[in-house]
């Protein structure tokens, strides 16, 4: 089992984590250099792709594309509470909150990071605890680093899959970088003026 970080400790990850089977983008040379192309705000899988995922015994987090689709196949898992779901960067919030009664009802909900500069998983962390009231885990996945877990935590995100080639341990630190924060944020709605009455 891979290591995990989870409200403040180091622990074993006990979910398994289902992707899509690998597939080759479409290339095209602009400038003489390689570029690849993705179209965002549509649905990065085809029908095809979400057929084949293979959705392994046990717990599991699966694309938010093969939940939709295959909700029904896996409905007697979601109500055991052995489903979660993984959005990617480009998907919204407001489609997973559509796909069900009660966004509670998932135990985790996890949110890809491809890049270490995309940052609209922020925003989505933000959304899903305050719009929407998901109080289960919120995991943050993908390109995630030391640097950004402290500021991860503040929108709403308790637990964190380090990037494979990073301690986990070292990365733990981070969540203490700063003792007192002055904002209001999801994780501490009031702000340090108000937390802090003057003598």
């Amino acid at each position: 089992m891979s290591k995990l970080i989870k409200h403040g400790a180091v622990v074993e990850d006990n979910w398994t984590l289902v992707r899509y089977p690998a597939v080759e983008e479409a290339v095209q040379k602009q400038a003489g250099k390689v570029v690849q192309f993705k179209v965002t705000g549509t649905e990065a899988a085809s029908a095809e792709l979400i057929a084949q995922v293979q959705i392994p015994a046990g717990r599991v987090i699966v694309p938010l594309a093969v939940f939709r689709a295959r909700k029904d196949e896996l409905a007697a898992r979601i109500s055991a509470g052995e489903v979660g779901v993984w959005l990617e960067s480009f998907e919204l919030v407001e489609d997973l909150a559509a796909a069900l009664d009660d966004i509670n009802a998932l135990p985790v909900i996890a949110y890809d990071f491809p890049k270490f500069v995309d940052g609209r998983g922020f925003s989505a962390a933000v959304l899903l605890r305050s719009r929407y009231g998901y109080k289960n885990e919120l995991r943050a996945i993908g390109d995630v680093l030391r640097d950004k877990l402290y500021f991860m935590q503040r929108c709403g995100f308790d637990a964190y899959a380090i990037r494979a080639d990073r301690s986990a341990e070292d990365a733990l630190a981070s969540l203490r970088d700063f003792s007192e924060p002055y904002q209001a944020s999801t994780a501490e709605p009031q702000p340090l003026w108000r937390r802090h009455a003057r003598a």
